[in-house]
């Protein structure tokens, strides 16, 4: 749950902003046919929200940690006491799916919020971190 959804205000600066357009279609939990919206587009729309609303002083970079634990936390919740085989199938019921996506959406604007904050590349931070793993596993 977002803080926005608790009552506590706008301490998020996502609130329902995952939802709004632009969603994409490329692939399964994605409802929508629109334009697929590139990473620096999400994130300028996401420092646009929290700015206008007034929220930019909540947005340290450890109350996002903290939120993107938080988040995380919730998307583990909805597979909490499922089986592997029923884990493996949440994306077939909507309701159950639309939980999965609106936690996916938390996770991801809370980690973009985080990474514009501290100045963080996020695709190539992953990026390293893959060629790092490449090396540390190799294939045998």
């Amino acid at each position: 749950m977002t803080s926005a959804e608790s009552g506590q205000g706008g301490k998020s600066g996502q609130g329902d902003q995952g939802g709004q357009g632009g969603q994409g279609g490329n692939g399964p939990g994605e409802p929508d046919g629109g334009a697929r919206p590139d990473l620096a587009e999400l994130q300028r729309r996401l420092a646009e929200f929290a700015r206008v609303r007034g929220w930019e002083p909540y947005h340290t970079p450890k109350n996002l940690a903290t939120a993107i634990g938080v988040e995380a936390a919730e998307l583990v919740e909805i597979f909490q006491w499922l089986t592997p085989d029923q884990s493996a199938r949440v994306m077939d019921r909507e309701g159950s799916a639309h939980r999965v996506r609106d936690e996916v959406a938390d996770v991801l604007a809370y980690l973009l919020q985080f990474c514009e904050v501290l100045g963080v590349d996020p695709l190539m931070a992953l990026s390293d971190k893959i060629d790092r793993n490449e090396k540390r596993f190799p294939v045998t």
